[in-house]
């Protein structure tokens, strides 16, 4: 057997690493051939010894496996429990917290023991024991058996009435309270000329007036409208409007039955001029209230046609009235028909209403 000296043997482990073994390390029983190769499957199990410096390897003996299956596993339970004993456990309490007992608000005493009837109170003046049921008192409140109705409302007083009627109301028309002179102004002196000239025939009538506030104090009764041209039935109304309407039959109505028809108006049929009564639906007077419109329902032309004012009249018929209504914005101030509303669906209405700045309202 070879002496082993100190001069370290260089072996080859492969082209990672190389590594040197002191012979001296080894027992004089292993060969450091052998050695090597257990040293090179060690370190393809070993990953960490793949590169790095030079590993000196460590002689393994016959007892190594013991090691690591006796004497680790109990270096590991006894770090284990050294742990644990330095852990302080919690101090427990001697006696359990006992919870606190609140004291109970002022009239309300619970009862000492499950199941006791609670005690009442006494009552503030000190009448009667505690235990003991009290009579009620006579001021005690009573329920009714019904609940009670509230009183009825009084009734306005009149001057009340009248107050809030006046409010709701619509200002007065200054042509309500409007003066009658004793002889006839100038101006309803010239429009009675005017009337003439025009081939009208109408009358004279006595003033018309009412509480309500209906006025027409200079009314004339109107026969004809032209000398061919008839109004039926005679109506009521004021000079202006007469004029107004003469005017428009002669200029409008009697070209638009000859262009239309080919024959000559004969007359106009109206269903309303003078009526002392407000606007539908409203507390305003209406401008029939005055004498101041008239509702057109029906023409009659010279070869015998008659021609209705309603929405389902023939084409001719509807040509006929749609040229009249549209020429009618402007001599007249409010012109309504058929189509304006469900009142003046059957005729044509024609006033002369009083607006600012002459302005019309043609629907």
């Amino acid at each position: 057997m070879a002496t082993p000296t100190s001069r370290p043997k260089q072996l080859n482990c492969g082209p990672l690493c190389a590594r040197t073994v002191r012979s001296g390390s080894f027992p004089p029983y292993r060969k450091p051939e052998a050695l090597a190769r257990r040293v090179t499957a060690r370190r393809a199990i070993d990953k960490r010894n793949l590169c790095g410096d030079d590993i000196v390897a460590v002689p393994m003996s016959r007892s190594s496996p013991v090691i690591f299956t006796t004497v680790l596993p109990a270096l590991v339970a006894t770090l284990f429990l050294a742990g644990a004993a330095k852990a302080k456990l919690p101090v427990l309490p001697q006696k359990a917290p006992v919870p606190k007992v609140f004291s109970p608000r002022a009239g309300n005493i619970p009862p000492k023991r499950p199941g006791d009837t609670p005690i009442p109170e006494p009552r503030p003046d000190g009448h009667g024991k505690a235990g003991e049921a009290t009579a009620p008192h006579d001021d005690a409140p009573v329920t009714p058996d019904k609940a009670p109705l509230p009183e009825a409302r009084p009734a306005p007083s009149g001057t009340e009435g009248k107050s809030k009627a006046s409010d709701n109301a619509e200002p007065p028309d200054p042509r309500s309270n409007a003066p009658r002179s004793a002889t006839m102004p100038a101006d309803e002196a010239a429009c009675r000329a005017r009337l003439s000239a025009l081939g009208v025939d109408f009358k004279e009538r006595p003033p018309e007036s009412s509480e309500s506030g209906c006025a027409l104090p200079y009314p004339i009764f109107v026969n004809t409208l032209g000398k061919d041209i008839d109004l039926a039935p005679d109506a009521l109304m004021n000079c202006n409007l007469a004029e107004a309407l003469a005017r428009f039959a002669a200029s409008v109505i009697e070209p638009a039955a000859r262009s239309v028809y080919g024959e000559e108006l004969k007359s106009v049929s109206q269903v309303s001029t003078y009526v002392c009564r407000p606007r539908n639906g409203t507390a305003k007077l209406s401008e029939h209230a005055f004498g101041n419109a008239i509702d057109i329902g029906h023409f009659s032309l010279s070869k015998g046609t008659e021609i209705d004012v309603a929405p389902a009249s023939d084409e001719k018929a509807t040509k006929f009235i749609a040229e009249i209504r549209n020429a009618a914005c402007g001599p007249f101030k409010t012109v309504l028909g058929p189509g304006s509303d469900a009142d003046h669906a059957g005729h044509l209405h024609f006033d002369l209403a009083p607006r600012k700045d002459g302005g019309t309202f043609c629907q």
